[in-house]
């Protein structure tokens, strides 16, 4: 089982590491990660294997959630799943 998670915001030092943190913290493994800045705003997703989490995904995404709100980002956690669903055409 996968997630995506993106984060959109204003570009500081050291987002990449607290996602990626977060992620070490659930037992979350990053398998893929692209990002980009645009002038001062940073764009990234993340593909994160989920499969040996240390607790349920709402857990983690909430504490996604949290750190967004802390560092004044728009962090979105969404399982693989729904993601594929959303996309489809």
């Amino acid at each position: 089982m996968r997630a995506v998670v993106t984060v959109i915001g204003k570009d500081s030092v050291g987002i990449l590491a607290k996602v990626s943190g977060i992620c070490a913290e659930y037992n979350a493994n990053v398998t893929d990660v692209t990002q980009s800045v645009l002038q001062d705003v940073f764009a990234m997703m993340m593909l994160v294997d989920i499969s040996a989490m240390s607790s349920d995904f709402s857990a983690l995404s909430d504490r996604m959630t949290a750190l967004g709100e802390e560092l004044g980002l728009s962090i979105h956690t969404m399982h693989e799943d729904i993601f594929n669903s959303m996309h489809r055409i």
